[in-house]
């Protein structure tokens, strides 16, 4: 994997080298739920910063809505995101 200067100097994003396997042996649901967790442990999605919507998670990665509701519910268990009805889900004050 390229480090954060050449992903920088390439004008790359983190998201463009991360697929989902779909044949792999872990669900789908559960790499999503890992990519976005990175993307918030890395500060690539900031606390207070909007998360993607399911929509457009779902396009990005190629899976189903439902796939993308449960990722995300994983990710507000765990405390990483916050939900508020009719404004969008955003990454947890983690202080």
């Amino acid at each position: 994997m390229a480090c954060r200067a050449e992903l920088a100097s390439a004008q790359v994003s983190y998201r463009d080298l991360v697929t989902i396997d779909h044949r792999g042996l872990e669900p789908p649901y559960l790499q999503l739920a890992a990519i976005l967790r990175s993307r918030i442990e890395s500060g690539e999605l900031a606390p207070g910063q909007m998360v993607p919507s399911i929509v457009t998670l779902s396009q990005e990665y190629g899976l189903a809505k439902t796939t993308v509701r449960k990722a995300l519910d994983i990710l507000r268990h765990e405390g990483l995101i916050t939900m508020r009805p009719s404004w969008g889900t955003f990454v947890a004050d983690r202080r």
